[in-house]
């Protein structure tokens, strides 16, 4: 019999961190809101280093991610790790999900099915084609990059004439190793910013919206950004809701980020599955929800 129903999953930096910023209280604060809520489920949790290897995973019933938050810097180690615990435990969210989600080549199954996505040409590594090609051949004269494999802001960059040459020469050694994403500029991403709209299992729960500092584009708090209170419109919910329906399973937990694109129609942006951060400190009772969709999983 197990010991533990749940393993809240996070990284070595937020264990015992010796650190007390803003940024850390408020981590600590996500798991210990959800950890409360599966408790008043009756589950037995413990939080652990996803990569601690002291650990016996066939000693939990499920591991749950949750601020996992160093795993595309050790994309490799993470992905072994991945194979190796989901023999030995349920993932939540599953490891097919996670295996989909966690290369943002699934934009374009998105797009497949029929849900509206801001236009993305994917650029494999060692292409042997300059981005000022990629550049020239999309028409973007105003774009966005990033890998397809990567979070907070990672390698991403705006690009212009003004600044092409400089980020192709920043970016060209990394190119020859990750794969990347070059999409056009959303404007409304500087006067309206980006919506996020958190969903469990089949259901809707809340929504914020973020907003870059101003003359950045990049709304991660990271980078300045902030995070507001946001009342979703049905418009909106039945958006994410169809987003969400699109994926190759139905996930436990899912944010879906939205924007207006450059005309005017809502487009995801981004569909977060593995180790999104969901916000519980402004809705603490939305732990509940996913709490009651794990105690369903196991």
């Amino acid at each position: 019999m197990p010991e533990f129903d749940v393993t809240l999953l996070t990284d070595s930096r937020y264990i015992n961190p010796t650190s007390q910023t803003k940024y850390v209280r408020n981590i600590l604060n996500e798991d210990a809101i959800l950890q409360k809520a599966l408790e008043a489920k009756g589950m037995k949790v413990t939080r652990k280093d996803w990569a601690d290897p002291a650990f016996d995973w066939a000693t939990t019933r499920a591991a749950l991610f949750h601020t996992t938050w160093d795993y595309f810097d050790r994309f490799y180690e993470f992905n072994r790790w991945l194979t190796q615990v989901s023999q030995d435990t349920t993932l939540i969210n599953s490891s097919n999900i996670i295996n989909w989600n966690i290369d943002k080549h699934y934009l374009s199954g998105l797009s497949k099915k029929g849900v509206h996505t801001v236009p993305t040409r994917f650029i494999p590594h060692g292409s042997g084609i300059s981005l000022a090609e990629h550049i020239n051949m999309t028409g973007w004269r105003h774009a966005v990059i990033k890998p397809t494999v990567g979070g907070a802001g990672r390698h991403t960059h705006r690009i212009s004439e003004a600044n092409l040459a400089e980020v192709a020469q920043y970016l060209t050694p990394v190119m020859n190793s990750e794969d990347f994403m070059l999409q056009p500029f959303q404007y409304s991403i500087e006067s309206e910013g980006e919506l996020s709209l958190m969903v469990f299992g089949n259901e809707y729960s809340h929504a914020v919206l973020k907003k870059a500092k101003k003359g950045d584009f990049r709304v991660q708090d990271d980078f300045g950004g902030t995070v507001h209170h946001h009342t979703a419109s049905d418009t909106e919910i039945e958006f994410a809701l169809n987003a969400v329906a699109a994926c190759p399973e139905l996930p436990a937990y899912a944010r879906v980020d939205i924007i207006r694109d450059n005309d005017g129609d809502l487009a995801v942006s981004e569909l977060e599955l593995v180790e999104p951060e969901m916000w519980f400190r402004l809705r603490p009772e939305a732990a509940e929800l996913l709490a009651g969709e794990v105690g369903r999983r196991i």
